[in-house]
């Protein structure tokens, strides 16, 4: 396809042009020997924090897998900080399948396209550039602001905020409440804009579900093939109707969905869901508990009967319902199916209170009029978890002001993942704004 000339750096906004620079360092995270080390996108951090007399230090657990922590001095350092917080590595992308290649930070039709645009070093971009601009300013926060830059959130963050964690909690001091994804755009209803902030996260179990049988000859009739019964049980797991659980932040947040849609009182959480648009998918996940099974696994040559068959359960639960959701499976796939945990991920809801929540609602009044900032309960992860371990109140809100018709949720970790330019100016001003407040 024909491309337009792409505008020099002395064109862009700041902020693109920190985004269009994060998206040309490819950082893919494969989970393995293949993932490409998150070392260069924080050299180029580390540089432009350098440059603003900004300290910062790096940890890594392995070789380029780095993590930065930047601490701006505040006039009161005794001042709980404030964290904003930024994962610089990214899923994979397939080339052939994109528009534009995914690793170029192509402009076009008004946006910037490649992986990373939303997910999520567009945050990273948006702290850089209002943090310089308030340097260029004179400005000193009252609070000390901590910026970091982790390394692994798609993997898993066995080499990032898990290990920060618990290795490193120091990096964190003083900080109580920080900011990152899984949050922060807006969804229009009825006209209307509202700007989802996340306040809580559903957890999470990876489940090995493993049938054993008798290996014999394909020929014979089979004594107890492992292969039908995992199949029975993979039935049973995608039958499974599970009920709806009204958290807090569920019910405030289908309440507001409601008023701002006119919609009357005996309106289900389901229709209620549904006038979020492009958004419903994400809002209808936190009504309940989520399993998908996302693999099959029998045999090994087309003559025998194997002696094990299995399958993977991505199992995604309410905040509370731990216990009782994997109790679920278990019952459902019978006591001869063993099921094994193979990862955990705690669920958790933060209170749509206190500074830095009425400080991002007051922001959004007055600059987006009219609109609202409404709680909502993610159905994924984020660096968000293991800081709460070690007493930090996590929210997700990157600010990204977007077309009523724009289908951000198919952005994360899609094909042709990109971000409108002018809605990466709006975030960076509401960071911006933000940080004077701290």
């Amino acid at each position: 396809m024909s491309l337009a000339p792409q505008p020099a750096d002395s064109e862009l906004a700041d902020v693109a042009r920190i985004l269009r620079d994060l998206i040309r360092i490819d950082t893919s995270n494969h989970g393995g020997d293949l993932t490409r080390p998150e070392e260069p996108a924080a050299d180029y951090v580390q540089a432009i924090l350098d440059d603003l007399g900004i300290p910062s230090t790096r940890y890594e657990r392995a070789p380029g897998r780095t993590n930065l922590v930047a601490r701006w001095a505040g006039v009161d350092s005794t001042l709980p900080a404030l964290m904003l917080h930024a994962h610089l590595d990214v899923v994979p992308a397939d080339p052939t399948t994109w528009t534009h290649p995914p690793f170029d930070g192509v402009i076009d039709d008004g946006m910037l396209w490649g992986r990373g645009a939303i997910d999520m070093k567009d945050f990273a971009a948006m702290m850089l550039a209002a943090v310089r601009r308030l340097v260029a300013e004179g400005f000193q926060p009252q609070r000390d602001v901590v910026l970091t830059f982790f390394a692994d959130e798609e993997g898993g963050t066995e080499f990032g905020s898990e290990w920060m964690a618990a290795e490193h909690p120091e990096a964190f001091a003083g900080v109580d409440t920080a900011i990152s994804e899984g949050g922060g755009y807006s969804i229009t209803v009825d006209g209307q804009r509202a700007y989802l902030m996340n306040t809580g996260e559903k957890g999470a179990y990876w489940l090995e579900l493993v049938a054993r049988g008798v290996s014999g000859h394909g020929s014979l009739p089979a004594i107890d093939n492992p292969t039908l019964r995992i199949a029975e049980a993979v039935r049973a797991v995608g039958a499974i109707e599970w009920p709806l659980v009204m958290t807090d932040t569920t019910a405030t947040l289908l309440e507001r969905l409601r008023e701002l849609a006119g919609l009357p009182a005996s309106a289900t959480p389901e229709e209620l869901a549904l006038v979020a648009g492009p958004s419903a998918t994400r809002i209808r996940a936190g009504l309940r508990d989520v399993s998908n099974v996302t693999k099959i696994a029998a045999g090994y040559k087309e003559n025998v009967v194997p002696e094990t068959a299995t399958a993977v359960v991505d199992l995604r639960f309410i905040p509370g319902r731990e216990d009782a959701a994997l109790a679920h499976v278990r019952s459902v796939v019978g006591p001869e199916i063993e099921v094994r945990v193979l990862m955990e991920l705690d669920a958790f809801e933060t209170p749509f209170e206190g500074r830095v929540a009425e400080q991002v609602q007051a922001i959004i009044a007055e600059v987006d009029p009219g609109a609202v900032v409404l709680p909502h309960l993610i159905p994924g992860g984020t660096d968000a978890k293991p800081l709460r371990r070690i007493g930090i109140r996590g929210y997700g809100f990157i600010p990204l002001r977007l077309p009523a018709d724009f289908a951000f949720p198919r952005m994360f970790h899609g094909v042709d993942e990109r971000v409108p330019l002018d809605a990466l100016d709006f975030g960076e001003d509401v960071v911006r704004r933000l940080l004077t407040q701290q």
